[in-house]
Protein backbone atom coordinates (compact mmCIF):
# COMPACT_ATOMS: atom_id res chain seq x y z
CA UNK A 1 0.00 0.00 0.00
CA UNK A 2 1.06 3.11 -0.79
CA UNK A 3 0.98 4.91 2.92
CA UNK A 4 2.94 2.29 4.12
CA UNK A 5 5.48 2.52 1.47
CA UNK A 6 5.75 6.17 2.11
CA UNK A 7 5.95 5.49 6.38
CA UNK A 8 9.50 4.35 5.72
CA UNK A 9 10.85 7.29 4.79
CA UNK A 10 9.53 9.39 7.66
CA UNK A 11 9.25 7.02 10.53
CA UNK A 12 12.23 4.77 12.20
CA UNK A 13 10.57 1.52 12.80
CA UNK A 14 12.48 -0.53 15.24
CA UNK A 15 11.96 -4.06 17.20
CA UNK A 16 13.42 -3.77 20.95
CA UNK A 17 15.01 -7.55 22.58
CA UNK A 18 14.52 -6.20 26.04
CA UNK A 19 17.23 -8.85 27.83
CA UNK A 20 18.27 -9.28 31.84
CA UNK A 21 22.15 -8.64 30.73
CA UNK A 22 21.69 -6.78 27.42
CA UNK A 23 19.59 -4.97 25.64
CA UNK A 24 19.46 -4.73 21.71
CA UNK A 25 17.53 -2.45 19.10
CA UNK A 26 17.44 -3.46 15.45
CA UNK A 27 15.93 -0.67 13.11
CA UNK A 28 13.87 -1.55 10.11
CA UNK A 29 16.50 -1.37 7.17
CA UNK A 30 19.88 -0.51 9.18
CA UNK A 31 20.16 -3.82 11.18
CA UNK A 32 21.17 -3.64 15.03
CA UNK A 33 21.98 -0.07 15.84
CA UNK A 34 22.24 -0.54 19.12
CA UNK A 35 24.11 -3.58 21.95
CA UNK A 36 24.30 -2.56 25.08
CA UNK A 37 24.35 -3.73 28.83
CA UNK A 38 21.12 -3.21 30.35
CA UNK A 39 22.41 -1.16 33.75
CA UNK A 40 22.10 1.86 34.86
CA UNK A 41 24.86 3.64 37.10
CA UNK A 42 22.83 6.01 40.11
CA UNK A 43 24.69 8.46 42.87
CA UNK A 44 24.67 5.78 45.64
CA UNK A 45 21.95 6.52 48.19
CA UNK A 46 19.76 7.93 45.71
CA UNK A 47 18.13 7.30 42.28
CA UNK A 48 19.53 9.68 40.74
CA UNK A 49 21.11 8.84 37.64
CA UNK A 50 24.61 9.85 36.67
CA UNK A 51 25.79 12.58 33.99
CA UNK A 52 22.82 14.28 33.94
CA UNK A 53 20.84 11.11 33.54
CA UNK A 54 22.88 9.74 30.71
CA UNK A 55 24.83 7.28 32.87
CA UNK A 56 23.18 3.84 31.17
CA UNK A 57 24.56 0.67 29.29
CA UNK A 58 28.19 1.40 28.94
CA UNK A 59 28.16 4.78 29.91
CA UNK A 60 26.99 3.17 33.22
CA UNK A 61 29.74 0.96 33.05
CA UNK A 62 32.00 3.82 32.56
CA UNK A 63 30.80 6.19 35.47
CA UNK A 64 30.91 2.85 37.56
CA UNK A 65 34.92 2.88 36.56
CA UNK A 66 35.43 6.73 36.88
CA UNK A 67 33.66 6.92 40.17
CA UNK A 68 33.37 3.97 42.05
CA UNK A 69 33.06 5.46 45.66
CA UNK A 70 29.98 7.38 45.02
CA UNK A 71 27.85 5.11 41.95
CA UNK A 72 25.79 2.47 42.12
CA UNK A 73 24.84 -0.41 39.38
CA UNK A 74 21.51 -0.91 38.94
CA UNK A 75 20.01 -4.28 36.22
CA UNK A 76 16.44 -3.17 36.91
CA UNK A 77 15.79 -6.98 35.23
CA UNK A 78 16.48 -9.63 37.67
CA UNK A 79 15.84 -13.09 35.49
CA UNK A 80 13.89 -11.87 33.34
CA UNK A 81 11.69 -9.86 35.53
CA UNK A 82 11.47 -6.23 35.99
CA UNK A 83 12.36 -5.35 39.83
CA UNK A 84 12.81 -1.54 39.21
CA UNK A 85 10.21 0.28 36.86
CA UNK A 86 11.25 3.60 37.27
CA UNK A 87 14.49 2.61 36.64
CA UNK A 88 13.59 0.13 33.70
CA UNK A 89 11.56 3.32 32.37
CA UNK A 90 14.29 5.42 32.45
CA UNK A 91 16.75 3.01 30.28
CA UNK A 92 14.42 2.02 27.49
CA UNK A 93 13.59 5.32 26.78
CA UNK A 94 17.18 6.31 26.66
CA UNK A 95 17.79 3.24 24.44
CA UNK A 96 15.01 3.74 22.10
CA UNK A 97 15.47 7.74 21.86
CA UNK A 98 19.50 7.09 21.26
CA UNK A 99 18.32 4.67 18.50
CA UNK A 100 16.62 7.43 16.68
CA UNK A 101 19.26 9.51 14.68
CA UNK A 102 16.58 12.46 14.26
CA UNK A 103 12.96 13.35 14.72
CA UNK A 104 10.78 11.92 12.17
CA UNK A 105 7.35 13.14 11.35
CA UNK A 106 5.23 10.29 11.89
CA UNK A 107 5.58 8.17 15.59
CA UNK A 108 7.84 4.29 15.12
CA UNK A 109 5.99 1.79 15.62
CA UNK A 110 7.98 -0.84 18.50
CA UNK A 111 7.76 -4.57 18.48
CA UNK A 112 9.24 -5.57 22.00
CA UNK A 113 10.53 -9.18 22.43
CA UNK A 114 10.07 -10.33 25.97
CA UNK A 115 9.58 -13.32 28.40
CA UNK A 116 6.80 -15.93 27.46
CA UNK A 117 5.35 -15.13 31.28
CA UNK A 118 6.03 -11.08 31.51
CA UNK A 119 3.27 -10.01 33.43
CA UNK A 120 0.14 -7.03 31.80
CA UNK A 121 2.17 -4.74 34.25
CA UNK A 122 5.61 -5.17 33.02
CA UNK A 123 4.36 -4.95 29.45
CA UNK A 124 2.28 -1.37 30.40
CA UNK A 125 5.59 -0.14 32.05
CA UNK A 126 7.38 -0.88 28.65
CA UNK A 127 4.66 0.27 26.75
CA UNK A 128 4.88 4.10 28.93
CA UNK A 129 9.02 3.95 28.52
CA UNK A 130 8.49 3.61 24.50
CA UNK A 131 5.53 6.64 24.71
CA UNK A 132 8.13 8.77 26.58
CA UNK A 133 10.57 8.33 23.69
CA UNK A 134 7.86 8.61 20.97
CA UNK A 135 6.74 5.87 20.03
CA UNK A 136 2.89 5.36 17.78
CA UNK A 137 2.72 2.06 18.53
CA UNK A 138 4.35 -0.78 20.57
CA UNK A 139 3.64 -4.38 19.42
CA UNK A 140 5.10 -7.24 22.11
CA UNK A 141 6.19 -10.62 20.97
CA UNK A 142 7.70 -13.91 22.62
CA UNK A 143 11.27 -14.01 22.58
CA UNK A 144 11.32 -17.81 21.16
CA UNK A 145 8.71 -16.37 18.30
CA UNK A 146 11.19 -13.40 17.48
CA UNK A 147 13.77 -16.03 17.34
CA UNK A 148 12.35 -18.42 14.83
CA UNK A 149 11.49 -15.34 13.08
CA UNK A 150 15.14 -14.17 12.79
CA UNK A 151 16.19 -17.38 11.93
CA UNK A 152 13.78 -17.70 9.04
CA UNK A 153 12.35 -21.19 10.10
CA UNK A 154 9.85 -22.37 7.89
CA UNK A 155 7.81 -25.34 8.89
CA UNK A 156 5.19 -27.43 7.05
CA UNK A 157 1.94 -28.01 8.42
CA UNK A 158 3.29 -31.10 10.54
CA UNK A 159 6.44 -30.15 11.46
CA UNK A 160 7.68 -28.14 14.70
CA UNK A 161 10.67 -27.02 16.07
CA UNK A 162 11.59 -26.34 19.79
CA UNK A 163 13.37 -23.27 20.70
CA UNK A 164 15.76 -22.98 23.82
CA UNK A 165 16.62 -19.40 24.18
CA UNK A 166 19.40 -19.18 26.55
CA UNK A 167 20.03 -15.68 28.29
CA UNK A 168 21.44 -13.68 31.10
CA UNK A 169 19.06 -14.58 33.61
CA UNK A 170 16.36 -16.67 32.31
CA UNK A 171 15.63 -19.79 29.86
CA UNK A 172 12.91 -19.39 27.17
CA UNK A 173 11.84 -22.90 25.91
CA UNK A 174 9.03 -23.34 23.01
CA UNK A 175 7.77 -25.41 20.84
CA UNK A 176 7.04 -23.72 17.42
CA UNK A 177 4.60 -24.62 14.77
CA UNK A 178 2.89 -23.56 12.04
CA UNK A 179 0.12 -22.08 14.25
CA UNK A 180 2.27 -20.32 16.32
CA UNK A 181 3.04 -21.70 20.24
CA UNK A 182 2.28 -24.99 20.62
CA UNK A 183 4.25 -24.72 24.37
CA UNK A 184 6.18 -22.42 26.12
CA UNK A 185 8.20 -22.47 29.36
CA UNK A 186 10.74 -20.49 31.16
CA UNK A 187 13.40 -21.26 33.86
CA UNK A 188 15.30 -18.67 36.05
CA UNK A 189 18.83 -20.41 34.93
CA UNK A 190 21.20 -18.42 32.46
CA UNK A 191 24.33 -17.06 31.88
CA UNK A 192 24.55 -15.43 35.36
CA UNK A 193 23.66 -18.29 37.18
CA UNK A 194 26.52 -20.04 35.81
CA UNK A 195 28.57 -17.11 36.09
CA UNK A 196 27.73 -17.29 40.26
CA UNK A 197 28.62 -20.85 39.81
CA UNK A 198 31.49 -20.37 38.62
CA UNK A 199 32.23 -17.37 41.26
CA UNK A 200 31.02 -19.71 44.33
CA UNK A 201 33.48 -22.52 42.80
CA UNK A 202 36.36 -20.42 43.19
CA UNK A 203 35.70 -19.37 46.64
CA UNK A 204 35.17 -23.06 47.49
CA UNK A 205 38.21 -24.72 46.31
CA UNK A 206 40.71 -22.17 46.30
CA UNK A 207 39.41 -19.62 49.56
CA UNK A 208 39.33 -16.69 46.59
CA UNK A 209 37.35 -14.15 45.72
CA UNK A 210 36.73 -13.03 42.42
CA UNK A 211 34.82 -10.66 40.48
CA UNK A 212 31.60 -10.51 38.27
CA UNK A 213 33.46 -9.82 35.72
CA UNK A 214 36.27 -11.79 35.66
CA UNK A 215 34.12 -15.31 36.61
CA UNK A 216 32.36 -14.62 33.23
CA UNK A 217 35.89 -14.07 31.71
CA UNK A 218 36.91 -17.44 32.97
CA UNK A 219 33.48 -19.08 31.89
CA UNK A 220 33.68 -17.95 28.21
CA UNK A 221 37.19 -18.75 27.76
CA UNK A 222 37.73 -22.03 29.00
CA UNK A 223 34.06 -22.88 30.40
CA UNK A 224 32.29 -26.39 28.74
CA UNK A 225 29.15 -28.61 29.19
CA UNK A 226 30.87 -31.28 27.60
CA UNK A 227 34.82 -33.02 27.55
CA UNK A 228 36.03 -31.84 24.61
CA UNK A 229 39.47 -32.69 22.39
CA UNK A 230 41.48 -29.86 23.63
CA UNK A 231 41.61 -29.09 27.65
CA UNK A 232 43.10 -25.77 28.87
CA UNK A 233 44.12 -23.68 32.00
CA UNK A 234 44.09 -19.96 32.82
CA UNK A 235 45.48 -17.93 35.72
CA UNK A 236 43.26 -15.83 37.82
CA UNK A 237 43.81 -13.28 40.12
CA UNK A 238 41.48 -12.67 43.02
CA UNK A 239 41.46 -11.78 47.00
CA UNK A 240 42.09 -14.43 49.79
CA UNK A 241 39.45 -14.94 51.27
CA UNK A 242 41.01 -14.96 54.63
CA UNK A 243 44.13 -12.97 54.34
CA UNK A 244 42.46 -10.05 52.26
CA UNK A 245 45.51 -9.99 49.93
CA UNK A 246 45.96 -10.74 46.17
CA UNK A 247 46.48 -13.71 44.96
CA UNK A 248 46.98 -15.71 42.00
CA UNK A 249 45.60 -19.34 41.14
CA UNK A 250 45.34 -21.56 37.82
CA UNK A 251 42.30 -23.23 36.98
CA UNK A 252 41.47 -25.68 34.43
CA UNK A 253 38.49 -26.41 31.82
CA UNK A 254 38.08 -29.16 33.48
CA UNK A 255 36.82 -27.56 36.93
CA UNK A 256 35.26 -25.02 36.05
CA UNK A 257 33.08 -27.75 34.02
CA UNK A 258 32.03 -29.18 37.29
CA UNK A 259 31.10 -25.63 38.87
CA UNK A 260 28.98 -25.56 35.52
CA UNK A 261 27.39 -28.62 36.10
CA UNK A 262 24.11 -28.07 37.84
CA UNK A 263 23.40 -25.17 35.95
CA UNK A 264 23.47 -27.27 32.89
CA UNK A 265 21.69 -30.07 34.23
CA UNK A 266 18.67 -27.68 34.86
CA UNK A 267 18.83 -26.07 31.41
CA UNK A 268 18.87 -30.05 30.14
CA UNK A 269 16.12 -31.09 32.46
CA UNK A 270 13.53 -28.06 31.09
CA UNK A 271 14.28 -29.36 27.64
CA UNK A 272 13.94 -33.05 28.21
CA UNK A 273 10.76 -32.08 30.60
CA UNK A 274 9.40 -29.54 27.22
CA UNK A 275 9.99 -32.30 25.17
CA UNK A 276 7.72 -34.54 27.69
CA UNK A 277 4.73 -31.98 27.49
CA UNK A 278 4.90 -31.22 23.85
CA UNK A 279 1.62 -32.19 22.40
CA UNK A 280 2.31 -35.67 20.84
CA UNK A 281 0.93 -34.39 17.27
CA UNK A 282 4.01 -32.62 17.41
CA UNK A 283 6.26 -35.20 19.14
CA UNK A 284 7.55 -36.52 15.90
CA UNK A 285 7.50 -32.79 14.00
CA UNK A 286 10.40 -31.76 16.56
CA UNK A 287 12.62 -34.78 15.91
CA UNK A 288 12.49 -34.10 12.05
CA UNK A 289 13.20 -30.10 12.70
CA UNK A 290 15.18 -30.54 15.99
CA UNK A 291 16.07 -28.41 19.23
CA UNK A 292 17.42 -24.96 17.89
CA UNK A 293 19.74 -23.19 20.41
CA UNK A 294 20.12 -19.53 20.64
CA UNK A 295 20.68 -16.68 23.31
CA UNK A 296 24.41 -15.57 24.03
CA UNK A 297 24.45 -18.57 26.61
CA UNK A 298 23.79 -21.04 23.78
CA UNK A 299 27.33 -20.61 22.83
CA UNK A 300 29.42 -22.46 25.90
CA UNK A 301 30.76 -25.20 24.02
CA UNK A 302 29.73 -28.51 24.09
CA UNK A 303 26.08 -27.76 25.28
CA UNK A 304 24.48 -28.93 22.09
CA UNK A 305 26.24 -31.97 22.40
CA UNK A 306 25.36 -32.55 26.39
CA UNK A 307 21.49 -31.97 25.37
CA UNK A 308 21.68 -34.13 22.34
CA UNK A 309 22.94 -37.34 24.00
CA UNK A 310 20.19 -36.97 26.53
CA UNK A 311 17.49 -36.11 24.56
CA UNK A 312 18.24 -38.49 21.03
CA UNK A 313 17.16 -35.60 19.63
CA UNK A 314 19.23 -33.51 16.52
CA UNK A 315 20.36 -29.77 18.27
CA UNK A 316 21.87 -27.08 16.41
CA UNK A 317 23.22 -23.51 17.64
CA UNK A 318 21.63 -20.60 15.59
CA UNK A 319 23.99 -18.90 13.38
CA UNK A 320 23.79 -15.30 14.98
CA UNK A 321 22.32 -17.01 18.36
CA UNK A 322 23.60 -13.36 20.31
CA UNK A 323 21.22 -11.11 18.03
CA UNK A 324 18.61 -13.70 15.98
CA UNK A 325 15.78 -12.19 18.32
CA UNK A 326 16.40 -8.64 17.39
CA UNK A 327 16.74 -9.24 14.15
CA UNK A 328 13.73 -11.46 14.41
CA UNK A 329 11.73 -8.10 15.57
CA UNK A 330 12.94 -6.51 12.28
CA UNK A 331 11.61 -9.33 10.26
CA UNK A 332 8.23 -8.86 11.78
CA UNK A 333 8.71 -5.18 11.11
CA UNK A 334 8.89 -5.91 7.35
CA UNK A 335 5.56 -7.75 8.12
CA UNK A 336 4.02 -4.91 10.51
CA UNK A 337 0.64 -5.03 8.51
CA UNK A 338 0.05 -8.65 8.28
CA UNK A 339 1.03 -9.86 11.30
CA UNK A 340 0.10 -6.77 13.53
CA UNK A 341 -3.40 -8.77 14.53
CA UNK A 342 -1.46 -11.64 15.86
CA UNK A 343 0.86 -9.56 18.23
CA UNK A 344 -0.55 -8.37 21.95
CA UNK A 345 -0.47 -4.54 22.11
CA UNK A 346 -1.69 -1.65 19.91
CA UNK A 347 -1.45 2.19 19.43
CA UNK A 348 -0.02 4.12 22.15
CA UNK A 349 -2.14 6.92 24.37
CA UNK A 350 -1.59 10.51 23.56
Amino acid sequence: MLFNKLRGFISLDMGVDLGTTSTLICVKGKGIVLNEPSVVAVEKGTNHILRNGQAIGEAALEAMADNPENAVALWPLKDGVITDFDIAGDMLCNFISRAQSRKWPTKPRIVVAVPCDMSAVEKRAITVAAERAGAGKVYFIEKPVAAAIGMGLELNEDAAALIVDIGGGTTHLAVITQQGLALAHTIRTGGDTMTIAVRAFIREHYNLIVGEGNAEKIKIQIGSAFRGAEEMAVEIKGVDATAGLPRRVMISSEEIRKALGEPVREIVRAVAEALENTPQDYAAGIREKGIILCGGSSLLRGLDRVIMDATAVPVQVADHPTTVTAEGTARILDEIDLLSGALEGGEANG
